[in-house]
């Protein structure tokens, strides 16, 4: 069931090169949110972006995105630049939350380029609980890396800046070693990144890692895609997915699709139980545990390894 609620634009401010800012104030005040959360821009028909919300918590009048303007991308962060203007209202849903701040004795945080935007929050979190973390920001530029006045201003040495330009590519091996036993590790960004950081972290095991992708990870695939069977438990009935189509759209078909957003297996929006029969996970969400439990599945992109799955619908 949708959640959408119309928000006003009450602000909207270039925070880096490429980078806005969006102060949005829904109607009837802001939803909770934790750090990690993201939000739904309802932007027009078929077009529904998420963005991490990167403001305060505590803040129960207005929600912030910060969008960053890419020409090579499927058009949601330019309509945000070019065409939203304060004043003007639009659709939000959620926040949904698949990235949450585990307790832990210390963090790591890395962030690539608009990969800060989850962490802000997180970082101001563990700040003001009073436990130990550094960041690690790399950006193409400078003048690229969105909120790093701030960042700096807040955690003075232990915020280390390293535009590409200057620095070259960030030395992950170097800050996991200083890392002590059991901090949590958190970095978002683009894949490059979050492929060496995983790496990286297979050679420091006593770290706990957690990621956000803005793209889905390269699933390797080791056979073809067959059709199979889905028991929708609650809907009393059972339908065939095809080798054409993905689960979701099965489920489009017959009219009992959970709610979805990015159709990547990226933003968590179709979670949806399984009780029954192996998914063939293909998200970029779970960890190999959560794999390896069977429990949930993400229809939009993941399939079935048994010839019938169950799924609470």
């Amino acid at each position: 069931m949708s959640t959408a609620l119309k928000a006003e634009i009450t602000g909207k401010e270039q925070v880096a090169d490429g980078v806005c800012l969006l102060t949005l104030r829904p109607s009837g005040g802001a939803p909770e949110w934790t750090p990690g959360a993201h939000l739904d821009l309802l932007l027009g028909p078929g077009l529904v972006r998420q963005y991490s919300l990167c403001g305060d918590p505590a803040d129960r009048g207005s929600l912030r995105v910060a969008v960053l303007a890419q020409p090579d991308g499927r058009g949601g962060s330019l309509h945000v630049h070019r065409a939203l203007e304060v004043g003007g209202t639009l659709e939000i849903d959620g926040p949904r939350n698949a990235f949450p701040l585990v307790e832990a004795p210390g963090y790591l945080f890395v962030a690539g380029g608009i990969g800060i935007t989850p962490l802000l929050p997180m970082i101001r979190e563990v700040e003001g609980r009073g436990l130990p973390w550094r960041l690690l920001y790399g950006g193409r530029t400078r003048a690229s890396m969105a909120f790093a006045d701030e960042l700096v201003a807040l955690g003075g040495e232990r915020v280390a800046l390293r535009p590409q330009d200057a620095h070259g590519l960030l030395d992950l091996d170097a800050a996991l070693a200083e890392a002590a036993e059991g901090t949590a590790v958190y970095a978002c960004g683009p894949e490059p990144l979050l492929g060496a950081l995983e790496a990286a972290c297979s050679r420091f095991p006593l770290l706990d890692l957690h990621t956000e992708r803005f793209t889905p990870r390269e699933i390797v695939l080791d056979g073809p895609d067959g059709s199979f069977e889905v028991e929708l438990a609650r809907a009393g009935r059972t339908i065939t997915v095809g080798a054409g189509e993905t689960l979701l759209e099965a489920l489009e078909r017959e009219g009992t699709a959970p709610s979805f957003s990015c159709r990547e297996g990226t933003c968590g929006s179709c979670e949806t139980t399984v009780l029954g029969g192996t998914p063939d996970h293909r998200d970029s969400l779970l960890t190999e545990d959560e794999q390896a439990a069977g429990d949930v599945i993400f229809p939009c992109v993941s399939r079935a390894r048994s010839a019938k799955l169950v799924l609470d619908l």
